[in-house]
């Protein structure tokens, strides 16, 4: 039996560690491809809700279909992220025009045993007239917060008073209620219209 010469066998060596390593690369690429597919992401994030907006009319999941729509989680009571945000947002509506009724944007609080639909109707008063405020029960703002993995917890306060500590993200959500992205309101109003009107 013939042995093999020394640099024939580092050769052989050298390919099969070649090809071993690419393997490995492979099946890291496919991992990562699948967490990062479109599919699994849309349906993490969203479903079914039954609220009541500002004016104290029902409001659903089915309502929207058919308009894209940002949902940002909130408080009135709120000293700062919140007021900022639906501002931002109602600067995106208006950079939109009239192509923007399409559009749709959603305050849902995170706070419904004081953010009642009169009181959302004065603090959105301040705010583009499209803002869309959701209240209801506990129970209904708890299973909305699950379906779209949003934190959120009160924080009690010396004065026997407390506020809310949540996650401060707005989602963007296509016509068929499919989330999209986190939608950056950190840039000019007009480029997030931009982006945002892609999905008229």
């Amino acid at each position: 039996m013939n042995r093999l010469s020394p640099r024939t066998a580092r050769l052989l060596l050298m390919a099969a560690a070649f090809a071993a390593g690419l393997a490995s690369v492979l099946a890291v690429v496919m991992i990562v491809t699948a967490v990062r597919t479109p599919s699994v992401t849309a349906s993490a994030i969203g479903g079914p809700f039954s609220l009541v907006d500002q004016n104290g009319r029902t409001i659903t999941d089915a309502d929207l279909k058919g308009h894209p729509f940002l949902v940002f989680f909130g408080f009135t009571h709120c000293p700062d992220v919140c007021p900022t945000t639906l501002f931002e947002v109602s600067e995106v509506l208006r950079q939109l025009g009239p192509e923007g009724e399409e559009a749709r944007a959603l305050f849902v609080t995170v706070d419904p045993e004081r953010d009642t639909p009169a009181v959302l109707k004065d603090y959105l008063s301040s705010f583009d007239p499209r803002l869309i405020g959701v209240t209801g029960s506990r129970e209904a703002i708890e299973q909305m917060l699950k379906t779209y993995r949003v934190y959120a917890r009160k924080v009690p306060r010396e004065n026997g008073d407390y506020t809310m500590d949540h996650t401060a993200i707005v989602y963007l959500m296509d016509k068929q209620g499919r989330f999209v992205a986190p939608f950056n309101l950190k840039r000019p109003p007009a480029e997030a219209a931009a982006d945002l009107r892609r999905y008229l």
